[in-house]
């Protein structure tokens, strides 16, 4: 029988539109499902026979028998649960693969977890590779952002592959590109989704101001969004906003029966863990993150409700100006995202290209904008968003309309977490003095945690005690 070239292993909905992508390539598959009686059975074998394009792929639920179809190298890519599972599987593979084999994890991992994998298997003569796939369904059936890393030498081994099946960029260059050494690879899409998660946040918050604030319905927000998308400030999540406010159900809108309760599944968590690690003050990730967490408390927040009697209040503002608000916290967004991204970079020593990294996150993956393709630019002078000359004069001039929204949602009773964090970001980071003095004297009073001298640089003790 043939040897197949590539193997996939987890036939979720990723898992599928991946397949599907691959083969349509023009590549040999084998595919891989386990097998659970009653539950689970014959899904590779279903799944082949269901699409015309899979017609050189075999399905397989057993492993074995899936490991001896494909030609060595073995090439392995993995669309399983991250965590216990994806270490399942590994185990799993370890005795049926040969030196020289190279599995390549695309789920959700945690970033050192994939390090730990990839010194393991390296002692065993195996390849680890841990690629972060965004782009979703449609992404990874028509074309996903990929972000590999680990050894070089693997990731050109199977190079071709994970170009060919990729998003192109404006140029029709592949969205893919080698990230960098060991966990590189993970922790880019961990920052990405840290990203999304705010993005997502602030275009909630807009549409919430829009609502409560100012009275707009769905349909008429769905019209500004729609003006927005002409603009600088088009993005994917935007436009898909827009189909979301424009679901009718009966005489209202589809949107107005969901549970205002968000989930989540890790990254940001993880990325909100990484911040506080690195010391990067990545406030956007994180306070999307709490906004998540408080919402899943919907009975205590009715309970709460009830007793404070917060009354939302309507306010009139230019949409313009809302929009230019908007833009300048995804800005800042961005810029926390990318200074992450750096410090990881250069405590790791992984030497990471970041307008490289911009780039393949111009199509493809759910971050992408018109602000990403602007930050090409931008990262090619520096590393820090906000001090990029065209960035700064756009933060100049749209601050006063951030400190607007700001005022204007709070007094109104309006939860806005994203917006208000922004605003206080670029206070501190635009400001010469902070307050930090009185809590480093603070330290140095109760723990003689030691300060530093203003106009010395020496460092001090004592002065904010006397003997008792």
């Amino acid at each position: 029988m043939e040897k197949k070239e590539f193997g996939l292993i987890g036939l979720g909905v990723m898992g599928k539109s991946l397949s599907r992508n691959l083969a349509g390539k023009g590549y040999k598959l084998a595919l891989f499902n386990r097998h659970i009686t009653a539950k689970e059975e014959d899904v590779a074998i279903q799944f082949v026979s269901a699409f015309p394009e899979l017609e050189q792929a075999q399905g397989f639920d057993d492993l074995t028998a899936f490991v001896e179809s494909l030609a060595r190298p073995r090439k392995i890519f993995l669309m399983v649960n991250a965590g216990a599972a994806t270490d399942a599987v590994i185990e799993e593979l370890i005795p049926i693969l040969d030196q020289g084999d190279i599995i390549m994890d695309g789920g959700n991992s945690f970033y050192k977890d994939t390090q730990r994998r990839m010194e393991r298997l390296a002692g065993l003569g195996l390849h680890f590779l841990g690629c972060g796939v965004s782009g979703g369904e449609k992404g990874a059936l028509e074309g996903p952002s990929i972000m590999p890393g680990g050894a070089q030498a693997a990731y050109q081994m199977v190079q071709p592959y994970l170009e060919s099946i990729a998003a192109k960029d404006n140029n029709a260059q592949p969205c893919c590109t080698y990230i960098g050494n060991g966990g590189a690879g993970h922790f880019v899409k961990m920052v990405h989704n840290g990203i999304e998660y705010a993005e997502m946040q602030l275009i909630a918050e807009v549409y919430f101001i829009l609502r409560q604030g100012m009275g707009y319905s769905p349909d008429a927000i769905a019209d500004i969004f729609e003006q927005w998308l002409k603009t600088d400030a088009a993005s994917y999540l935007l436009e898909i906003t827009v189909d979301i406010l424009r679901v009718r159900k009966g005489t209202g809108w589809l949107l107005d029966e969901v549970l205002d309760a968000a989930s989540n599944k890790g990254t940001g968590g993880w990325a909100t863990a990484a911040a506080a690690e690195l010391g990067v003050p990545a406030t956007m990730i994180s306070e999307a993150l709490f906004a998540r967490y408080l919402s899943a408390f919907v009975e205590e927040r009715s309970t709460a409700a009830q007793g404070f009697a917060n009354e939302h209040t309507t306010f009139t503002q230019a949409t313009d100006n809302l929009r230019d608000a908007y833009q300048l916290a995804r800005i800042i967004n961005h810029h926390q995202g990318i200074h992450l991204i750096d410090a990881a970079s250069s405590t790791y020593h992984w030497g990471l290209n970041l307008p490289e990294l911009a780039r393949i996150w111009t199509n493809g993956c759910i971050i992408r904008s018109v602000l990403m393709e602007q930050l090409i630019v931008a990262l090619q002078d520096t590393n820090r968003l906000l001090l990029y000359p065209i960035l700064a004069q756009k933060a100049q001039n749209f601050k006063q309309n951030l400190s607007e929204t700001v005022v204007n949602a709070l007094t109104a009773g309006l939860e806005i977490p994203c917006f208000s964090v922004a605003l206080n970001f670029l206070n501190g980071y635009t400001n010469t003095h902070s307050p930090m003095n009185v809590i480093q004297a603070q330290r140095d009073y109760f723990g003689a945690h030691t300060y530093v001298k203003r106009d010395s640089g020496s460092t001090e003790t004592g002065g904010f005690t006397s003997p008792k």
